[in-house]
């Protein structure tokens, strides 16, 4: 299928990539540390995926939103159907086909790239690793450490379980068709460290402090206030953008304790 054939669909934000060169940088980030199955999402017309292929010892899945795509990929590529997933990815649950332990790749749609970080989080107990091309400015919200006007829900949430690289920006030239916005490749790799916190608590004062970034913890965590000692809790003089990650998972173990 070449470019001028297809028919892009801007309910999928579709912009595909056309440097080859910078697509076989892309996938060599990929470490393959302690995991031999990477899942690729919104493959298109699969620029990455011919060398994700090159190695026949990584298992390689496809998880494509677009049916006309899916038909391309089933017909221009070695790799058997049931590796192809004609699925929305943010409604794909990996233990649906006894996945457990993969790494994710992926030229994300700009539109909803939070939401495949908040999914990526979601099962962040079966992904070692992820090496994504997104929204520059995204990018630098996900990599943005505290103090920084663009540090916040992401960026902690993410960086709670992860590490975080930003490693290029890319140049609009380099997709089909053209966007208006740069786009920047980074890497996020699981942390050894076993966090001891409880993750829905911590998504909740992450979240409601940022969502009332300017206020002070004490007045935007009001939702908190019944519990014995409020006021005692440490930072709570402190705004959400002055927290660590490590902070933030201090302030959640201290709200846990008091509940």
């Amino acid at each position: 299928m070449q470019m001028h054939k297809y028919i892009f669909k801007k309910k999928f934000d579709q912009y595909f990539l056309k440097d080859k060169n910078l697509a076989k940088k892309i996938v060599k980030n990929l470490s393959f540390q302690n995991y031999n199955t990477v899942v690729e999402i919104g493959p298109g017309l699969g620029i990455l995926t011919q060398y994700l292929l090159n190695n026949p010892s990584h298992k390689v899945f496809l998880i494509e939103i677009d049916k006309e795509l899916i038909s391309f990929l089933r017909k221009n590529f070695s790799i058997s159907k049931n590796k192809i997933i004609h699925r929305d990815f943010l409604k794909w649950n990996p233990e649906e086909i006894n996945l457990h332990n993969f790494a994710i790749i992926g030229n994300f749609p700009y539109s909803i790239s939070s939401q495949i970080l908040f999914h990526i989080l979601e099962y962040h107990q079966y992904i070692p690793e992820c090496v994504g091309m997104f929204q520059k400015e995204v990018a630098r919200r996900i990599t943005s450490n505290k103090g920084k006007k663009t540090y916040g829900i992401l960026s902690v949430l993410i960086q709670t379980f992860y590490d975080v690289k930003y490693l290029f920006t890319v140049k609009e030239k380099v997709f089909f068709p053209i966007p208006n916005v740069k786009s920047a490749v980074i890497t996020l790799k699981k942390k050894n460290e076993i966090i001891y916190c409880n993750k829905n608590l911590l998504f909740q004062c992450v979240k409601t402090a940022f969502n009332q970034r300017r206020k002070k913890l004490k007045n935007s965590l009001q939702l908190f206030k019944y519990i014995p000692n409020f006021y005692k809790i440490p930072f709570l003089n402190k705004r959400a953008e002055e927290l660590s990650v490590k902070e933030f998972l201090e302030l959640t173990k201290e709200i846990e304790i008091r509940k």
